[in-house]
């Protein structure tokens, strides 16, 4: 079905650029402008341990996505101790940056990040660099620089400046995090993430079960980050995975009650809980959000949460069973118009859509299987 739209969209527009171009020859003044489409992809990683791959598929307007093209990374993927669904145990693996031109992808058993140049569905890998520290896991941008996330061992952070659509590591910008874990980690103890705060001040990283607490830097206004971190106890045990709101509030899930928090993060860089919610299910690691809504993967119930925010932060659950998924609920992410939320479930090697309502509400629009068991790591233009 969809090859006999595509075919009829061409017969179609060839016909009516035939058209136009009978007409500007009989009127000798009509331009025509030929506009070529955009293009919205999904990017997937797999963390294969012989190969990593970065899967693209073409998102149809309706949420619906086919495979498009399969991309070798040049490095290894990697698989925390203990992990069965989630591989690197934590979100932002692959992460689109530089206006949507550039995706990074972590190879964690290589140590190193890969750098692609994207056209639509299409990469071409640039680089292949070391991520300055041991098993990578998680990928954030703001502006021109750009964060790595390492795993293994006591943890680090690492950042690099985007020039050109290259990275490159900036000298001095390696910062431990001081934990006692090992190479790989525990998948409950290895940190979950690392991300910027909207305004570009801080760099926080949730620590899950190695100390349940978040560690966060200050950034100068050029990227220089603070010598030693800020650390502040998360409210229930092994903070996971976050999100910001509208706000600048930082909005993190916590697997040991399988809850949804809300904080305020400080100029000093310590953070102020504003509430706490937990959703009855198991195992809520992951956190997308859309639409002022926010959506939390409960890997251990197959199902997605929905929550919402008060106007002064205090969160509150929308709908407990929102969107019912797949054996080992993982990964998340949201389109960039906010309509449609897409879910992975690493144990079932699956990717279900949902559109989502101005409501918050979530309705199934597709569920495609065959993903690698077990990938991690999502991405979508």
């Amino acid at each position: 079905m969809q090859t006999n739209r595509i075919a009829t969209g061409l017969l179609a527009s060839t016909l009516t650029l035939g058209a136009l171009g009978a007409a500007t020859v009989a009127g000798a003044a009509t331009t025509t402008k030929v506009t070529t489409p955009v293009v919205h992809a999904l990017f997937v990683e797999t963390d294969q341990l012989t190969a990593n791959h970065i899967l693209t598929y073409v998102r149809g307007n309706d949420g619906t996505i086919s495979i498009a093209g399969n991309y070798l990374t040049g490095g290894k993927g990697g698989l925390e101790t203990g992990a069965v669904a989630d591989p690197l145990a934590s979100q932002g693996g692959v992460a689109l940056i530089n206006g949507g031109a550039t995706l990074v992808a972590t190879n964690a058993g290589s140590n190193t990040i890969s750098v692609f140049a994207v056209n639509g569905t299409a990469l071409t890998l640039e680089q292949q660099l070391p991520s300055g520290g041991t098993f990578p896991t998680s990928i954030a941008s703001h502006g021109n620089d750009v964060a790595v996330l390492n795993a293994g061992g006591a943890g680090s952070v690492a950042e690099f400046a985007l020039a050109n659509g290259k990275l490159s590591a900036i000298s001095g910008e390696v910062r431990s995090l001081g934990l006692s874990n090992t190479n790989p980690p525990n998948f409950l103890q290895g940190p979950g993430q690392v991300g910027y705060t909207p305004n570009g001040q801080h760099l926080v990283v949730a620590t899950k079960k190695s100390t349940s607490s978040f560690e966060v830097f200050s950034v100068s206004k050029t990227g220089v980050l603070g010598a030693t971190a800020t650390i502040t106890a998360s409210n229930n045990p092994v903070p996971f995975a976050f999100n910001f709101d509208a706000a600048g509030r930082l909005v993190d899930v916590e697997a040991g009650n399988s809850s949804l928090n809300v904080y305020t993060v400080n100029a000093n860089g310590t953070l102020t809980s504003v509430g706490s919610i937990a959703d009855g299910q198991k195992a809520l690691c992951w956190l997308s959000e859309a639409q002022g809504y926010f959506f939390g993967s409960n890997a251990g119930s197959a199902n997605v949460t929905s929550f919402a925010e008060a106007t002064d932060g205090t969160p509150s659950v929308l709908t407990t069973v929102a969107g019912t998924t797949h054996a080992g609920t993982t990964d998340s992410v949201v389109s960039p118009d906010g309509k449609t939320l897409y879910v992975e479930s690493g144990a079932a090697g699956t990717i279900d859509a949902f559109t989502v309502g101005s409501n918050g509400s979530l309705t199934q629009v597709e569920t495609l299987y065959n993903i690698p068991v077990a990938s991690e790591g999502l991405a979508v233009s």
